[in-house]
């Protein structure tokens, strides 16, 4: 048995246009989304990041204002700009590209931007709605593995997952949407990590793993149950002489090998990637939204 491949690229083409008729929608009653993306300093991961964020506004219609400020950036600065687009009305999304330079309080920086804008999801206030259930913009890579799951069939009620991994970003999140009372839930949910003992026994009880470890190869195939539905999240540089840049991306899945016993898996690239950047673009659409459709 070979696995079905979950094309995040496809899926994430159909929901932006779902979003595209949206925000035309949107337009036509005088209201254009609007995301405000701020980069501080020139790191080659969040610049490629950040243009590919930009470009993905472009595509459905939205309107991006492009932040690209110095390393040398002081916190200051960075927070009189964050409240500017905090009480800027053409603004409904806004993102701050991590990692920050270390003279930046992270969580500063977080706690400063309006919670009703917070189209990430890292303020504890939407985090804090997410858990207890109330609405909030959900954390994207979250989110987009959700919607991975559910449009590709997969039944979430009552499904075993295991969470290989426990950050605040992937983790925590998605081990704690599955186990909500929802149609995005109501699974039983296992969260292993480094401390976890005999990760391989939690892993082969799993009919769906997630894999956010930030390790290659850390789910292998005599961990994985047959029929499985496996979702890599991980994504590592591994070196190769064969390719330009010298190295070549993989997962923490062991993709060949677990690919002839899963049912379905995400392959890296091209799997969870192309949600994310998705799932941001959602949550600036529902942003703009809430004030319209609440019109009389």
């Amino acid at each position: 048995m070979s696995a079905k491949i979950i094309d995040g690229k496809a899926v994430a083409e159909s929901i932006r246009g779902e979003l595209k008729r949206q925000v035309a929608e949107l337009k036509t009653r005088g209201v254009t989304p609007g995301l405000a993306v701020i980069l501080v300093g020139s790191d080659p991961a969040s610049t490629s990041y950040v243009t590919a964020k930009e470009k993905a506004c472009q595509e459905i219609g939205m309107f991006s204002s492009d932040n690209r400020l110095p390393a040398a950036t002081s916190q200051a600065e960075l927070l009189a700009l964050i409240d500017r687009f905090n009480k800027d009305p053409r603004i409904h999304g806004i993102l701050v590209q991590l990692p920050l330079p270390k003279h930046i309080d992270e969580a500063a920086i977080l706690l400063a931007v309006d919670p009703d804008k917070d189209v990430d999801g890292f303020h504890p206030v939407n985090v804090g709605r997410m858990v207890v259930g109330q609405e909030a913009y959900l954390p994207c890579t979250p989110h987009g593995i959700l919607q991975l799951l559910v449009r590709s069939g997969v039944k979430l009620d009552g499904a075993e997952v295991v969470v290989v991994g426990r950050s605040n970003i992937v983790g925590k999140p998605i081990a704690n949407l599955l186990i909500q009372k929802s149609p995005l839930g109501n699974a039983t949910v296992t969260v292993c990590h480094t401390h976890t003992k005999d990760l391989a026994a939690h892993v082969r009880r799993a009919d769906i793993v997630i894999a956010a470890a930030g390790r290659p190869n850390t789910i292998t195939a005599d961990m994985v149950k047959p029929g499985a539905v496996v979702i890599d999240v991980g994504v590592n540089r591994v070196e190769d002489a064969t390719k330009a840049k010298g190295f070549r991306l993989v997962g923490d899945v062991d993709f060949q090998t677990v690919r002839e016993k899963a049912s379905l898996i995400t392959p890296v690239p091209g799997g969870v990637g192309p949600m994310t950047i998705t799932m941001l673009l959602y949550n600036t659409v529902q942003s703009a939204r809430r004030p319209v459709i609440s019109r009389p």
